[in-house]
């Protein structure tokens, strides 16, 4: 059994607020590191927004969930068609580690370890204040890293939100309380 077949794609609690998801996605490492900063790679995925790559800089992310898929997928009600959040930069350490800070929820970290031909991408996002939040930050990286694995293995993406939806109520199963 390959490594592509036991990673689990769930998120996973390695501190009580602390989740760990990995995906193992196509190299080179470089390739990945693209879709993490580079801001057109990245709103294919997750979110736009210039990065200046320096330890301490501040950038903004601009969600546009909606548009993750083609055609793009029915926003649930009491969420808005676009998001901000202003973050800031903690590690940039290219190609192997991003780590920045996530507004009022946070801190999220990237690190990117070749894998012969591929790249296992392992995010953890730390210091979560509480269960509610675990929740639509769990069933969140879990949708926006299915995305990026389709994308980056040119499949068509999911449609982010039934998908996120079915996520947040499986983490609710899976997260203790």
């Amino acid at each position: 059994m390959n490594e592509v077949t036991t990673l689990d794609a769930f998120g996973v609690l390695v501190e009580p607020a602390t989740l760990k998801l990995e995906r193992l996605l196509p190299g080179p490492v470089e390739r990945v590191w693209a879709y993490l900063t580079d801001s057109e790679l990245r709103k294919t995925w997750l979110a736009a927004g210039d990065m200046d790559l320096q330890d301490g800089l501040p950038f903004e992310f601009i969600w546009r969930n909606d548009e993750l898929s083609n055609p793009p997928s029915e926003r649930l009600a009491g969420f808005p068609e676009e998001q901000r959040m202003t973050s800031c930069i903690v590690v940039s350490d290219p190609p192997r580690k991003l780590s920045f800070t996530w507004q009022g929820t946070g801190d999220v970290s990237f690190e990117l370890t070749p894998k012969d031909d591929e790249v296992l991408l392992t995010v953890t996002h730390s210091r979560i204040p509480e269960r509610g939040t675990m929740l639509m930050v769990g069933a969140g990286w879990h949708m926006h890293l299915d995305i990026l694995t389709a994308r980056a293995n040119g499949r068509p993406a999911p449609a982010f939100w039934p998908g996120w939806q079915r996520l947040r109520d499986q983490y609710d199963q899976r997260l203790p309380i």
